[in-house]
């Protein structure tokens, strides 16, 4: 019949078998669909339980002590000077940025010029990144009563943690004493304090920068502000904002220069090592952005290093507070490892400047560390038993700080050995660390975490190749059990 109306027979079964190869590709791809999920959801799965552990440790309160210990409260704080411009750092309650606190602290307060002091809306330790725990020189009611309830002369205001995002109740005590006080005098944001400075109204209609991997959020959320990008700072006459970390350098050196003059930022500058001092004018920074190759340091070193190592850091007496900042906020902003504050005197500390710190462990916790370091130069007692106790268990020690030059030189050379490369040279990006001055040696990718991630993807595919060489066999018994019976 098919022969008379012209056409040509189809071969017996071919379709079928033509349909049969069709499935049996759609069951080979579908296999392959997923073997590659399983090979990707085990590595997924601990990126994410890592991710949510590590950032809840960056600002992780201070184990619940009772009063701030009598030898920090009573410690006499610098004579007050009605002569010289009052400089406050404010923290939240929550907390604030190591860096962004304390590297302006340090310059500002190298200069002689000023009075600085830490200030916060309670008196009481507060952690900033990375565990180091502060107690501020003053709440906001004692700095009020102090200056007469004027405004200080400059307000700093660092990164703070919002642990109620959406709402800003946590920022409310901030937001409000900078839209109320501190926009009286001269408010210095720093870093993704500008995201503050920006929620109390103080930069509507008017240009401020911010850090480049923040700057895209911040446009979204306070669309009345200009952002500016490629530069360290933005001066605007009452307010100055900076870009992230290590360009308050530069912001608070461009304050020194408005209120003290020019020579006294310039040996400021050499004071604390900083080569990169731009007079009357910012300097450019360049273009930045995530690229897959960093993109991939930065995930591999959050999923599959950071909650596996933990860095001892030494406080001692006399500490200076760049050289803390260097020691803990690395480390925190690569997410490389969790730190661990540690002295001799678990009473607390006095920094060269004299803030105070208080510890979370003694020098018995070194053995439970993978590494130690110590910042600063000096080589005092606390400095000698904390090498001690480490050369006792067989923990690996560096002094960070024992070449001259910018603290954060050694911090990140010592990241690089420690870790990678590539893991320090993301780290700079993110501390906007001139790129010019950064050279460092270590190993060239970040092996370890790789493999780790790549052993728990092997493991995801060994139990979804496993599962599926077992779902087969249960539906092939049937029909072996019936031609067996046949």
């Amino acid at each position: 019949m098919g022969a008379g109306n012209g056409t040509t027979p189809e071969p017996a079964g071919g379709g079928h078998a033509e349909h049969g190869r069709a499935w049996r590709w759609v069951r080979v791809a579908a296999l392959g669909v997923v073997l590659l999920v399983a090979f990707a959801v085990v590595p997924a799965a601990v990126l994410a339980v890592s991710s949510v552990g590590f950032d809840r440790s960056r600002y992780a309160p201070p184990p619940p002590s009772g009063p701030v210990p009598t030898s920090t409260v009573g410690a006499a704080r610098p004579a007050h000077d009605p002569r010289k411009p009052t400089a406050v750092v404010l923290v939240g309650n929550h907390g604030a940025n190591v860096a962004d606190a304390l590297v302006p602290f340090d310059i500002l307060a190298t200069t002689g010029a000023f009075n600085v002091y830490t200030v916060a809306p309670e008196r009481r330790p507060v952690p900033l990144l990375g565990g180091l725990d502060l107690v501020p020189d003053l709440s906001l009611a004692e700095l009020s009563a102090m200056l007469g309830g004027a405004a200080p002369d400059v307000t700093v205001v660092p990164e703070m943690p919002d642990t109620d995002p959406g709402t800003g109740a946590d920022d409310a005590p901030v937001t409000a004493w900078l839209r109320d006080v501190a926009g009286q005098g001269l408010v210095l944001g720093v870093c993704t304090g500008a995201r503050l400075v920006a929620e109390a109204g103080l930069v509507d209609g008017r240009p401020a920068t911010s850090p480049w991997y923040r700057l895209a959020g911040l446009e979204e959320n306070h669309p009345a502000v200009r952002w500016q990008r490629g530069l360290r700072y933005v001066d605007d006459g009452d307010v100055v904002t900076t870009g992230g970390l290590l360009s308050s350098v530069d912001g608070t050196l461009r304050v020194v220069e408005r209120l003290a003059g020019p020579a006294a930022a310039a040996a400021a500058a050499a004071d604390v090592g900083w080569r990169h001092y731009s007079p009357a004018a910012p300097a450019t920074l360049p273009a930045n952005a995530v690229t897959p190759t960093n993109g991939a340091v930065h995930v591999l070193n959050l999923g599959f290093r950071s909650g596996t190592t933990t860095i001892g850091i030494l406080l001692a007496g006399g500490v200076g507070e760049l050289e803390l900042a260097s020691a803990f906020d690395p480390y925190a902003e690569g997410k490389v490892a969790r730190t661990l504050s540690l002295a001799a005197d678990p009473r607390g500390v006095r920094s060269r400047h004299g803030l105070t710190f208080v510890p979370r462990a003694g020098l018995d916790a070194v053995g439970g560390v993978d590494r130690l370091l110590v910042p600063g130069p000096g080589g005092g007692a606390e400095v000698t038993a904390a090498l001690t106790a480490a050369g006792s268990v067989g923990i690996p020690a560096a002094r960070l700080h024992a070449q001259t030059g910018f603290a954060f030189d050694g911090a990140l050379q010592d990241m690089a050995r420690a870790t990678d490369a590539p893991t320090a040279q993301w780290t700079a990006k993110i501390l906007e660390y001139p790129a010019e001055d950064f050279r460092v040696t270590g190993r060239s990718w970040p092996w370890g975490p790789t493999l780790g991630a790549l052993a728990l993807g092997l493991t995801g595919l060994a139990v979804a190749l496993a599962a599926t060489v077992l779902v087969r066999r249960r539906r092939a018994a049937p029909a072996q059990r019936g031609r067996t019976r046949g």
